[in-house]
């Protein structure tokens, strides 16, 4: 294997809940490696301003797109956005999304369709938009970021765990469909992750490192170790690999 494969000079990455947590990271790793990437957000502005901020102080170049990815027509603009300064799309890192929960009897309709939405609505959308692009150019990468919870189920969370695994459906689904054109389509399947999301959700440390103790790994991840994963999928290594689910969530799936 050649390791210039592993550059991404030349590329342009669109990174759905990019100015935090997971997607800063990805954000940040792809910059490294020479993608230029645009860093979709919902709310933060400072954020968001911070990573465009570090990319372009490395010497990269990034620029942030405001969007509700809930909407198709949100998506769209974004993806028109991204042509109109890079001139091209090859990387689609799908990883805004949201974890709140309630046991199922008392779990509003409402909060059932914001997890929705975003977590799934949000990434068909911004495929919809994405995937015509990538065919006319005959490649690309798309990454998914679901969840262990959407393999396993997680109690007091059921929305959670529906949208994520409907994330793995469409992740196998729409390998099928776009693999002819030389487009690969896989999901990263964290488990307990260091975010900002997570600490909100836990609190105490305490908690923390109970949830830690419970991993074979022994530790919690940091986001740059999901977002190394994610990243490799997006280089020419994995050219091969489509309609995969990776776990990275340091053996929590082997404890049933």
């Amino acid at each position: 294997m050649d390791l210039q494969e592993l550059s991404l000079a030349g590329r342009v990455a669109v990174v759905t809940g990019g100015s935090r947590g997971i997607g800063r990271a990805t954000v940040q790793l792809l910059a490294r490696l020479g993608a230029k990437v645009v860093i979709n957000y919902s709310k933060d502005d400072a954020a968001a301003a911070e990573v465009v901020a570090n990319v372009n102080a490395a010497g990269r170049e990034a620029f942030s797109f405001k969007a509700n990815i809930a909407r198709l027509d949100e998506a769209e603009r974004l993806l028109k956005a991204t042509l109109e300064r890079f001139k091209r799309v090859d990387i689609i890192v799908c990883n805004a999304g949201i974890w709140e929960g309630a046991a199922v009897e008392e779990l509003s309709e409402a909060l059932w369709d914001k997890t929705m939405d975003i977590n799934l609505k949000g990434t068909w959308t911004v495929c919809r938009a994405a995937v015509p692009i990538l065919k006319k150019q005959k490649s690309g990468k798309i990454v998914i970021v679901t969840s262990t919870a959407g393999q396993r189920g997680e109690a007091g969370y059921s929305n959670y765990a529906a949208s994520k695994g409907g994330l793995i459906a469409f992740t196998k689904s729409l390998a099928s469909e776009t693999a002819a054109w030389g487009i690969n389509v896989n999901a990263v399947a964290p488990g307990w992750v260091d975010t900002e999301m997570t600490v909100e959700a836990l609190g105490s440390l305490e908690e923390r490192k109970a949830i830690a103790a419970d991993i074979p790994s022994g530790a919690i991840a940091t986001p740059e170790e999901i977002a190394g994963p994610i990243v490799f999928l997006c280089t020419e290594w994995a050219r091969h690999i489509t309609g995969e689910v990776m776990n990275v969530n340091g053996g929590a799936v082997l404890c049933g």
